[in-house]
């Protein structure tokens, strides 16, 4: 990750004063999740994936109408041309582990075509080109989402960056000029942490989620019969003042020793059925993090406006 986003920088941010961070997020990590699911990380062969994703990601909300003209049905050809290109890869992929060509991978795909389920049985191309399109799609989406809010909050509050860059800048001190990031460097981005986190609660790139009913019960004086759908919304549990004093306000130290209560700050969901990928998600922003802080001051170019691209200004360190 910490190499990937370095060529990134190099590529991406380095060489302009200004940036739109959202669809620079985006397309850090998707070709992140390209490299670590399928080890694709040829330009053309990754275009040919994230292209097709705009068109399914943009209409995965929209009106299920399919008519010519409308997101949701721009949304189905997206979601073909994934497939096709898919197929392609795990069967080119499949064919060179079969003749013991390919020995160098330990991506996910790799993994996948090699395991068998219950009853020892290798898994299909369908069955797991739609485990890697879930993949994809939360890369793709929910974690650039994730990072976009991220830097919003640096380059809104000066005093908030200065103290990630002191953080970071302590980690990057303690390392040579080309020495990679570790986990324990990881783990020494507490504060850091704190901020991502609570710039999710402010932020967070899921709405919600639906859930049906198993049992009638009654909540705040409404019955709900059994069998109904419920819609539980993480704007909402992360705004109560119950829980966040001052839920407006951008406070860190919320997240200090134990930090809130269970099922209140619930960014990747909670219980049994949260997010797996949250492990994932933190290393990716924190990797972020470092590489972006340790580079550039950061100065929204559009102050309180993070809807159009997020336009940020980046000032380079001084040596």
């Amino acid at each position: 990750m910490d190499a990937l986003a370095r060529e990134h920088m190099d590529r991406e941010w380095t060489p302009n004063a200004l940036v739109n961070v959202v669809p620079l997020s985006k397309k850090y990590t998707f070709d992140l999740a390209c490299k670590l699911f399928l080890d694709v990380v040829d330009v053309e062969d990754i275009k040919r994936l994230s292209d097709p994703f705009s068109l399914a990601t943009q209409g995965m909300l929209g009106v299920p109408i399919n008519l010519p003209g409308m997101a949701y049905n721009r949304a189905i050809r997206g979601g073909k041309m994934i497939r096709k290109e898919l197929i392609r890869i795990i069967n080119e992929r499949r064919k060179k582990l079969l003749e013991k060509k390919e020995t160098r991978h330990q991506d996910l795909l790799s993994k996948m075509l090699l395991v068998t389920d219950e009853n020892g049985q290798f898994y299909s191309e369908m069955e797991i080109s739609n485990n890697i399109v879930g993949f994809l799609v939360a890369s793709f989406d929910a974690t650039s989402s994730a990072v976009s809010s991220v830097i919003n909050y640096l380059a809104h509050l000066p005093h908030i960056y200065e103290q990630v860059l002191k953080e970071q800048m302590e980690i990057a001190k303690s390392k040579g000029p080309d020495e990679l990031l570790t986990w324990e460097d990881i783990q020494k981005m507490k504060y850091s942490w704190n901020v991502a986190r609570e710039s999710l609660r402010l932020g967070p790139s899921s709405q919600g989620g639906f859930r049906e009913t198993t049992t009638e019960f009654t909540y705040a004086g409404f019955t709900i019969p059994k069998g109904w759908k419920t819609h539980w919304t993480v704007h909402s549990s992360h705004r109560n003042p119950e829980y966040f004093p001052e839920p407006e306000k951008f406070d860190p130290s919320r997240f200090d020793g134990s930090g809130p209560p269970p099922y209140t700050f619930v960014p990747f969901g909670g219980g049994p059925r949260m997010c797996p990928g949250r492990e994932y998600a933190k290393l990716e922003i924190l990797v972020f993090m470092h590489n972006v802080v340790r580079r550039f001051k950061l100065e929204k170019a559009i102050p309180n406006e993070p809807v159009d691209g997020l336009a940020v200004r980046l000032q380079p360190h001084e040596n």
